[in-house]
Parts: C-alpha cells; structure tokens; sequence
C-alpha cells in the first residue's frame, strides 16, 4: 500500500508563480474593482440603448393578431426613421390622435399623399389592390370604406385583425410627429421569440 505524503511548507520555500498568474493574496480588490467597472459600464450602454435605441413594450389588446398577440413583449427601435423612411407594411408604435397619453401599434398601410379604400374589406392604394399576406381569412372585415385621400406628413394605419380593430377607420390618419417607433422584435414569450418583417 503506498504511502500519502504531505508536505507542510513555509514561506521561504513555496515557490513564486509564474509571471501573469493571478495569486491569492491580495488581488481580490483589484478583481472587484475591475468586475465593478465593467458591470457600470454595460448598465450605462444598455441605458443609452435603451433610452435612445430600443424600448421594451408591452402589446395590450388583439388588433394585431396574429403577428401579435395580447401581452407579447416586443422591442421597438425608437431611431430607424431617423435614419430612413416609414413604409407601407412597417409595424409602428405611435401615440394615439385622440389621446396622444396612450399608444397604439399598428401597421402602415397608407403614405402621405395616397388614396386609400376599402371594397369589402380588401384594401386598394390609388386604384391598386394591395397585396397583404399578413392577414389571415377570418380577421378580414368585409365591409367597404370610402375613399380617403392621405395628407401630406400623415399616414393610413390598420390592425391585422381587420375585425376588431381600432385604427384609421375609425379615427383618421396618424401625423408623422406622433410615430415613435418601429417594432422590430419579441422577446417574451420565448416560443414566439424572432424578429418582425
């Protein structure tokens, strides 16, 4: 049977560690330190992210379904119509008209400057039927609406559940200076995890 040997060394005799190699004795404030800093300064890139890049919301309600659903959480980006312009089938987060303290998203369907109707609820810009396969059969409304002529600096808004859906039909176009936001992806719950077209 062998033997187990211990050793029981003193200072003098431990060897030191080689050169770059973390010791235990008296490093650990430093580590800290260092942790610290860099923990403060990713809390303070995801403020300004947050605060001037991306939101976190959270959709209230079923006009947008099936692309949303009630209670999804969803980013939206608060700077790309900085950089580019809205479009027609973008997802936008805006104040509501009516009551500019609540906030509605909704897909854009008219630009400034177009005609928009409605003929048993399929839409037509400008004479043109426009394609939408977003929408699924049973949330189509198929009722008609009249021609609307969009303003300059305004925009036509639909939910994708067209039946149940509280948008440009009912209370008119969205003013440009209202629109805060594109939604771009859901993050909770994680089965529907994925960025939006």
């Amino acid at each position: 049977m062998s033997e187990l040997k211990l050793w029981a060394a003193d200072s003098e005799n431990v060897p030191s560690p080689p050169e770059g190699v973390p010791t235990a004795g008296g490093s650990l404030i430093p580590d800290l330190r260092s942790w610290f800093r860099d923990v403060a300064v990713s809390l303070v890139i995801a403020g300004v992210i947050i605060v001037f890049l991306y939101q976190p919301v959270k959709v209230e309600g079923t006009s947008m379904m099936p692309r949303l659903v009630d209670q999804e959480r969803i980013f939206i980006n608060k700077f790309v119509y900085q950089l580019e312009p809205i479009h027609r089938g973008d997802v936008v987060v805006f104040r509501y008209p009516l009551d500019p303290a609540k906030s509605y998203i909704k897909r854009v369907i008219g630009l400034p400057g177009e005609t928009v109707r409605m003929v048993d609820g399929e839409v037509w810009i400008n004479g043109q039927k426009l394609r939408e396969p977003y929408i699924v059969p049973e949330y189509r409304d198929q009722q008609s609406h009249p021609p609307m002529l969009v303003p300059s600096g305004e925009f036509y808004v639909l939910g994708d559940r067209r039946n149940s859906s509280n948008d440009s039909r009912v209370w008119g176009t969205v003013a440009q200076k209202y629109i805060y936001g594109k939604a771009v992806f859901v993050y909770w719950p994680v089965d529907r995890l994925g960025f939006l077209p």
